[in-house]
């Protein structure tokens, strides 16, 4: 039978898993981590559970947090567990298992978020980090400006008492520190944006602005807001993983499943202090930009690449993306023809054999990353990692064919049914906006194009729009596989 997981059973899991060998009971909290969802658990508590087993960083243990109510869901299935995790690294080579501890508590999920004020107030908290996805930073698609008029973000301007956003508590915590003598700590974004810091501060300084000036001068000088590029694929957690977890002899409610591979790279840039992460295999850099680009570029807008066309024929996995002749293909065309030219080399890392890292970790069948999970939000994940490249080929007469394709494919999967019949499920907080504009570009491409909150001045660059409705004319008559194979013999 499995063993419940908890720290008093470490003790009786299988040998063959590791463990926490620090006292978790000396562990003081450093850091508040507001989204603790697969991603910062494999990642970010990794590392720092790292330097935890060489009795490093003691002083450093997290607290987790959230500000939806969903939210509240997982700090339950976390504290019943002692906020345990079991790690559960797949490669080709084999799968082994791993507890990590470096998580201590995690703060109750209430709206006005004061439980959450309070924690990040504390004067022991000295980074506060987030993972909250690519569009939950309030930016602007086209301009890349902050969104003041965001529903949410006029109530906290006009309630920084009772906030309904992770900023707003941040805002409130950081005046209560400010108001008395504390100090500021630094906010660290671990999300898939280019620039994450410099977007953070935007963010926090601009909503800060609307309600307090002073608040948010002392905010932009004092706080520091480091960039970074995070990297590791760690799929949704389901049936199947918590199945696998059993078998190694674990019964953790809500285990993580990763690849082996592991990336973070960080400009050092904290204003209370860190984590000797290096000591754990992170690289603190002044190039951080380059390396964002690079892994933003080809292992992001290369899984939008491929997860589109997978998800409308109804391939289930981004590994099975890669094993279809005509998916993977398209993914090794456009990543290396008319991605890697917009790419500037980083240390040590040819940009080819960059590719080809990204083609093995995409293909183990190991890890079980859902093809709808990667087509997901294409709303932020287009504007972030496709659209930026397609301006930079059009700009400098550079090949954009496979671009322009892979934007078709994103409105052909928009109008919400793939080749098979069966229906795909809103996946996008502008689904429905997005269906209207698919379903009405069937017969006018330009109603895809027209939406200029995506696509701003792209949608009047005629070379753009003829080789989009030349694709998605021929996707729809003809069907995907047929518009991928020739785009891959032209």
């Amino acid at each position: 039978m499995p063993v419940r997981l908890s720290n008093a059973n470490l003790g009786r899991l299988p040998k063959e898993v590791l463990v926490p060998q620090y006292d978790r009971s000396r562990l003081t909290p450093g850091i508040v981590h507001i989204g603790v969802g697969n991603f910062h658990r494999a990642h970010q508590a990794w590392y720092l559970h790292r330097l935890m087993q060489e009795d490093l960083a003691h002083d450093w243990a997290v607290i987790g947090a959230g500000v939806r109510a969903y939210d509240e869901a997982q700090r339950q299935k976390l504290a019943a567990q002692d906020y345990l995790t079991t790690l559960i690294e797949l490669d080709p080579a084999g799968t082994s298992a791993e507890v990590v501890g470096s998580m201590i508590g995690y703060v109750p999920v209430e709206e006005g978020h004061g439980p959450l004020i309070h924690q990040m107030a504390d004067p022991a908290i000295r980074i506060v980090e987030l993972t909250v996805t690519e569009g939950g930073y309030f930016i602007d698609p086209v301009t890349k400006g902050f969104d003041g008029a965001n529903a949410d973000i006029r109530h906290d301007a006009e309630n920084p008492d009772r906030p309904r956003t992770a900023f707003g508590a941040i805002i409130a915590a950081l005046r209560r520190r400010r108001d008395a003598g504390v100090g500021p700590f630094t906010l660290q974004s671990c999300d898939n944006l280019q620039g994450n810091g410099s977007i953070l501060r935007q963010t926090v300084v601009s909503l800060t602005r609307l309600s307090d000036p002073d608040l948010a001068d002392w905010i932009d000088s004092e706080c520091s807001f480091p960039n970074s590029m995070v990297d590791r694929i760690v799929p949704v957690t389901g049936a199947k993983e918590i199945e696998l977890a059993h078998e190694i002899g674990i019964d953790d409610g809500a285990p993580v499943t990763h690849e082996k591979f592991c990336q973070w790279v960080i400009d050092d840039s904290f204003c209370s202090g860190r984590p000797e992460w290096d000591k754990a295999g992170a690289t603190f850099s002044d190039c951080v930009h380059d390396y964002e680009m690079m892994k933003i570029r080809i292992l992001n807008g290369g899984h939008q690449v491929i997860s589109n066309p997978g998800e409308i024929l109804s391939v289930e996995t981004i590994a099975g993306c890669m094993a279809h002749p005509m998916i993977g293909s398209l993914f090794g065309k456009v990543v290396r023809e008319e991605i890697v030219p917009h790419v500037r080399p980083v240390p040590d890392t040819p940009t080819e054999l960059y590719v080809d890292l990204i083609d093995r970790r995409f293909s183990n069948p190991k890890i079980v990353d859902t093809t709808r999970r990667v087509a997901s939000d294409g709303s932020s994940r287009h504007t972030g990692f496709i659209l930026p490249v397609l301006r930079e080929a059009l700009a400098g007469d550079a090949p954009f064919e496979g671009l322009a394709l892979a934007e078709a494919l994103w409105a052909r999967m928009c109008e919400g049914t793939r080749e098979d019949g069966s229906v795909i499920e809103p996946n996008d907080p502008f689904w429905n906006q997005l269906n209207f504009a698919a379903r009405t570009a069937r017969a006018d491409p330009r109603a895809w194009l027209n939406q200029h909150q995506l696509y701003g001045k792209l949608a009047g660059n005629s070379a753009f729009a003829q080789v989009f409705a030349k694709w998605l004319k021929l996707i729809w008559e003809s069907g995907t596989t047929v518009a991928i194979r020739t785009y891959l013999d032209a």
